[in-house]
């Protein structure tokens, strides 16, 4: 249990305390401005400063880079209308994926996704989407993100979301962290094949070991997308007075995306508990081998051993002790058993 889950066990409801990995030294917050003529692009401003230029005419994007400064999460929150409870969950990198109505504000929480090339792990960052008539509030834990395709697509001023309102923003956000996923998937394709032509070859230990990381990752993506497509299907079934009519169809196309990942997670899990026996019976087959390898040798030494333990009694009246040829015609005799064994052994094919 962390520090910060431990702090937090005994507070009220409410009580704002970030709960995550710190992934930045300093916050930053940058801010959009567009309309159908108007793209203006600000960075590294102060709070005070979106919020008052989030009153004036327009729709602005309000990015904020860091979630472990609370007030300044705090004081944008309010100012997007999110209650406390809100907060409390926004602040919470834990936190399963969620969307939360406030009538003049929606609250959505997600996942983002990524493969850590370096270790070959799956890497979960937490993103929340603020979203009111003229302004969108994405909080994100750390630089690097999906939405350099939105940024580009607002700065054309042909493009459908300078013609479009906030929610059809927020929709472009989430939709960018779904097909973000889609690279994931197939990178954890790859390594499901990569393991199972492992398998096929010569398995090792560290091949189990691959097994589980595998099952891990893609408990993340599920418990990553299991959870959005609810928030999805909320949002395009229930409706609110955020949401326009015209973006509905764009969320049901969304919906379908979350659903195509949903089974390509669940066939690759099922392929990762087909594989992890496979991996069981691999090294039963192998142990089996070598156990009847070893069982045949036990068993042509079987014979030979007898006639070294009967000529190793110490009797003074044995014929064949001081015979001439006793020693040579001994050997000949272990060694034809122990060729006439291998010969039977591999005329019934049990070599």
């Amino acid at each position: 249990m962390s520090d910060a889950v431990r702090q937090r066990v005994g507070l009220s409801p409410g009580t704002l305390l970030h709960i995550g990995e710190r992934r930045l030294e300093t916050a930053r917050l940058d801010l959009i401005s567009y309309a159908p003529d108007l793209f203006e692009q600000q960075g590294d401003l102060s709070p005070d400063e979106c919020l008052e230029r989030c009153r004036q005419p327009g729709l602005h994007w309000v990015d904020l880079l860091g979630i472990h400064d609370v007030p300044l999460v705090e004081k944008l929150g309010r100012g997007f209308g999110l209650n406390s409870l809100a907060l409390e969950d926004l602040l919470n990198t834990d936190h399963r994926p969620k969307v939360e109505n406030f009538g003049d504000s929606l609250l959505v929480i997600l996942k983002i996704l990524s493969v850590d090339e370096t270790i070959n792990r799956l890497a979960s960052e937490q993103v929340s989407i603020a979203l009111t008539t003229n302004a969108v509030l994405s909080i994100q834990e750390q630089p690097g993100d999906v939405f350099d395709g939105v940024r580009e697509r607002l700065r054309s001023p042909r493009g459908r979301h300078r013609q479009r309102g906030t929610d059809y923003l927020a929709y472009s956000l989430i939709d960018s962290v779904v097909d973000s996923y889609f690279p994931v998937l197939e990178r954890l394709g790859e390594i499901l094949t990569d393991i199972e032509e492992e398998l096929s070859d010569r398995p090792q230990r560290a091949t189990l070991q691959r097994i589980h990381a595998l099952k891990r990752d893609l408990m993340v993506v599920r418990k990553a997308v299991w959870p959005l497509r609810e928030v999805v299907s909320s949002l395009e079934r229930e409706g609110s007075e955020m949401i326009e009519e015209r973006t509905l169809p764009f969320l049901r196309d969304l919906y379908e995306h979350l659903v195509q990942i949903i089974d390509t997670t669940e066939i690759y899990r099922d392929s990762v508990a087909g594989l992890l026996d496979l991996y069981l019976s691999s090294v039963s087959q192998r142990t089996n081998e070598i156990m009847k390898v070893l069982t045949v040798v036990a068993t042509i030494f079987i014979p030979l051993t007898f006639m070294v333990g009967v000529y190793g009694m110490n009797f003074d009246y044995m014929p064949e002790l001081r015979w001439h040829w006793g020693y040579p015609l001994l050997w000949l005799t272990m060694i034809a058993c122990a060729g006439g064994m291998l010969i039977v052994f591999r005329w019934r094919r049990w070599l």
